[in-house]
């Protein structure tokens, strides 16, 4: 069946939990465009997120975040895979309500674990207990996740294409789905 998407698709969650993956594959199964909002500030910053959180701080970063974010937001209808700590903030969840449905892509820790261990891209993982801050980071993050419009449940083991079909039917179910209705086939 032929989607049209009529509201942005934004997905929310933890580093690891395959925002860019799953985001990338449900944009081409929908024929639309996919915007990661780190890579676009990485782009328009000429700079690692890694780069600008050690030159300008967390906070400079997360006003950066918000900007693009409203600009992504003011475009044509597509899927955005933001970072972890964007739905955190109340001006980026109040954006995106008005202009998307938000999707938490909910995955175990140590889902979460297996993927981001090995990564030095993760700038607030540059601790002396890396795994010790994820799991700190999940339990803060999660009740603010939980405001999403849709949560989704990883499963481990599923591919990134059984997850956005999955995540299709989710999106086609949901009260606030993005999707144009369906007219009626008339007798």
């Amino acid at each position: 069946m032929r989607r049209h998407l009529i509201r942005h698709i934004v997905l929310v969650g933890m580093m690891g939990a395959g925002k860019t993956a799953i985001g990338g594959e449900l944009a081409r199964r929908l024929g639309v465009p996919f915007r990661d909002s780190d890579a676009e500030i990485e782009t328009a910053a000429a700079m690692t997120i890694t780069e600008i959180f050690a030159r300008d701080g967390e906070a400079f970063f997360r006003a950066r975040e918000a900007e693009v974010l409203g600009r992504l937001l003011a475009g044509p209808a597509s899927v955005i895979s933001t970072g972890g700590g964007a739905f955190m903030q109340e001006g980026n969840r109040k954006a995106i309500g008005q202009a998307a449905v938000s999707v938490w892509l909910d995955c175990e820790i140590e889902t979460l674990w297996q993927r981001v261990r090995q990564r030095p891209t993760r700038p607030l993982l540059q601790t002396a207990d890396p795994k010790g801050t994820l799991i700190r980071l999940m339990e803060e993050r999660a009740p603010v996740y939980g405001l999403a419009d849709l949560r989704f449940r990883s499963q481990a083991g599923d591919s990134i294409e059984a997850s956005t079909r999955r995540l299709l039917t989710a999106l086609e179910n949901a009260a606030s789905s993005p999707f144009a209705p369906v007219p009626k086939d008339r007798p």
